[in-house]
């Protein structure tokens, strides 16, 4: 349903300064060239700006003037990012997930229920679950025996959260992620190929047929509040104690977080990111895409990791690191450098091997 709201209203609620008409109203938001009349235009650049048509309504950086656009109404963004934040909120129509339990669903009768909760076709919600007051349940998700969830949960179509799994109030789970499935834990009668290789790192005393047994994952995993958890991603749940993701951590799509692991509060782990079994992250980090963490790392508060980057070794706090393996951000720059300077310099060396072959031919 299209939500409509005056200039005057959207400034309130962005904390925001405006000019102009305050009264128009406006029930979305658009580019600057595709704004149509109820609409208001995101063109917190001058170079945005210059496509505005006249009479528009439009959020502008501070400083802009929006008489020289020919504006009816504008709204200032100091910070435009969260000004953007505030505005899709606005004009977000949500799910559409219809109030009440639909009768398809299939609920356990030892689940309960929080009152407002709302459950869509197909969904499953297993023995002794606890949904918190104003969850949102999506056609076919699953929710599995025991499991609490918190208080405005929003789980999306066909996403799967396992038995046992603890999470806190708000949370937000993608189409298709899966949390709280088994660990990827296996072990040999004998020290496997893998584990030799660590101990002497990369000499094979002799290869024989190995058989690998499982190890069952008893923990579960444990989710903070205002967690939100991308479309098919997956969590796994511990081996004995739990998976833990801490309040306010956000995951994006298809990433891969192992057993054991712990993240901490207010991180960011962006598209394809692995991190493997038992590895501890600390506050506040972020990892972009497809960064990949091996086992038992331990990343310190406020690390960033640029994209593809590969984690070896122990990451001290407030680090910026790229590459693979894992440098200081500077340095693997001045690698890149060097890099680029090889094909140079082999040319260089060719020419002097040259003229050291003449002056030993003459010699």
């Amino acid at each position: 349903m299209t939500r409509t709201v005056t200039v005057q209203e959207l400034a309130r609620a962005l904390d925001a300064r405006a000019w102009g008409d305050l009264s128009l109203t406006v029930t979305g938001a658009a580019e600057p060239g595709a704004a149509q009349a109820d609409q208001i235009a995101l063109a917190m650049a001058p170079k945005y700006a210059a496509t505005l048509k006249p009479g528009a309504i439009a959020i502008l950086a501070e400083g802009m003037d929006p008489a020289e656009y020919g504006l009816a109404a504008a709204i200032f963004a100091p910070r435009p990012r969260l000004v953007m934040a505030g505005l899709t909120r606005a004009f977000d129509p949500g799910p559409g997930i219809a109030p009440g339990i639909h009768p398809s669903a299939v609920i356990d009768p030892g689940a309960q229920l929080g009152e407002g909760a709302a459950v869509g076709p197909l969904a499953v919600i297993g023995p002794g679950a606890q949904i918190g007051p104003r969850a949102r349940i999506a056609a076919h998700a699953s929710i599995g025996a025991g499991a609490r969830i918190g208080a405005d949960a929003l789980i999306l179509d066909g996403a799967r959260i396992c038995h046992g799994v603890v999470a806190g109030d708000r949370l937000i789970v993608q189409p298709g992620a899966v949390i709280g499935g088994d660990g990827f834990s296996f072990v040999t009668p004998e020290e496997s190929g893998v584990e030799e290789m660590r101990r002497t790192l990369g000499e094979r005393d002799q290869i024989r047929q190995q058989k690998w047994h499982r190890i069952h994952s008893l923990g579960g995993v444990e989710l903070g509040d205002d967690v939100e958890i991308g479309a098919n991603s997956t969590i796994d749940r511990g081996t004995i104690r739990a998976t833990q993701i801490g309040s306010g951590t956000k995951v994006d799509s298809q990433v891969q977080i192992g057993h054991n692991v712990v993240i901490g509060q207010d991180c960011l782990l962006c598209g394809l990111v692995g991190v493997a079994g038992s590895s501890r992250i600390g506050d506040r980090v972020v990892l972009a895409g497809q960064v990949g963490v091996s086992d038992n790392i331990e990343i310190g508060d406020d690390v960033i990791a640029g994209g593809a980057t590969k984690i070896f070794t122990r990451v001290p706090a407030g680090r910026v690191i790229l590459g693979n393996p894992a440098v200081k951000m500077e340095t693997q720059m001045e690698i890149q450098k060097s890099m680029r300077r090889l094909p140079r310099i082999a040319a260089t060396v060719a020419e002097l091997q040259k003229i050291v072959t003449k002056l030993m031919d003459k010699g």
